[in-house]
């Protein structure tokens, strides 16, 4: 039997909400929604899963470990991206963890993290005075909080584009023509981290860019508009671009890291965790990797001189 989904209006009636704020939870990644022609619906299960998650008991600042038949919760903030969205659910089911994703932006996401309210970020911050990735931010933040950071993968990210290129668009100034519309993503997100740097460098006034002010909170998000003929261009990751058979153009790789910060509570959920992220089952699990480099999944980055081998 086909599984029964839900419009945004029955989702908010199900759960006493504003249809805004419906919106709102799928904008930033927490409600997972799909398109039919110009119609969103939500999928039965997504609707058993955010529901669990949201009973899943926490304590704020971090997970909290429990035994028996309680739930166990890990919180994932930061960016948005299919591999993350695949682990967690990978993780929850092989490893029986409740595992509730945000996905609110890079730099939100390591704040989250420095302030104790999630235990793993997901981040792709280009520094640009070293051009560097996630390093030098993580850095500065965790000095004295023991945090692991591992490679999921390197990234390609460039312009989304329409099936055939049909405004002959090709590079940053093209950015600047007066019938290009653009569609940006938010504030704090690695992906406007490396655009905004780019822009920078070329000395293109980002006024000058029609639509450089509309922001959407994940890939498949920003590049819907271009499937639907809303805007021509959107800067973004390869694998949002294939899953609507849409077209690519490359610009920078990208390293997408997942940030880990252990305390007393979570630190054996954790080092469960990073164990499945490395090992050959998980690897084994993922399929349509274009625009994607796993050569170094798994591999460790950096940790605070804090972090003890008991941890893992």
């Amino acid at each position: 039997m086909e599984e029964k989904a839900y419009t945004p209006d029955e989702v908010a009636q199900l759960f006493q909400i504003s249809k805004h704020t419906v919106y709102e939870l799928i904008k930033r990644g927490e409600l997972q929604a799909f398109k039919i022609g110009n119609k969103m619906r939500i999928e039965q299960s997504e609707l058993e899963r955010f529901k669990e998650n949201r009973k899943a008991p926490s304590k704020r600042g971090s997970a909290k470990q429990v035994t028996n038949n309680q739930a166990i919760s890990i919180r994932i903030s930061g960016s948005h991206d299919f591999l993350v969205e695949h682990f967690a659910k990978q993780a929850a089911s092989k490893l029986k963890l409740q595992i509730q994703p945000s996905y609110i932006g890079s730099l939100e996401g390591l704040m989250l993290l420095y302030r104790g309210q999630c235990d793993i970020a997901a981040t792709h911050l280009l520094d640009p005075i070293s051009h560097e990735y996630n390093l030098p931010f993580i850095h500065q933040l965790f000095i004295y909080e023991s945090v692991l950071v591992i490679r999921l993968a390197a990234r390609e990210q460039g312009f989304i584009i329409a099936k055939g290129n049909p405004k002959n668009f090709h590079d940053f100034p093209d950015l600047t023509r007066k019938d290009i519309q653009f569609i940006n993503r938010q504030k704090g997100s690695g992906t406007r981290f490396l655009l905004d740097s780019k822009l920078s460098s070329l000395r293109i006034d980002p006024r000058t860019i029609n639509g450089y002010g509309n922001e959407e909170w994940n890939h498949l998000s920003a590049a819907s508009y271009i499937s639907r003929g809303i805007v021509d261009v959107a800067f973004g990751i390869q694998s949002a671009a294939n899953h609507l058979g849409l077209d690519f153009i490359p610009v920078a790789k990208e390293n997408f890291d997942l940030v880990f910060r252990f305390t007393d509570e979570n630190k054996q959920m954790l080092a469960d965790l990073i164990h499945y992220l490395q090992s050959d089952g998980f690897k084994d699990s993922l399929t349509d990797l274009a625009g994607y480099d796993i050569s170094d999944l798994g591999k460790i980055i950096y940790q605070t001189t804090t972090q003890t081998e008991e941890q893992l």
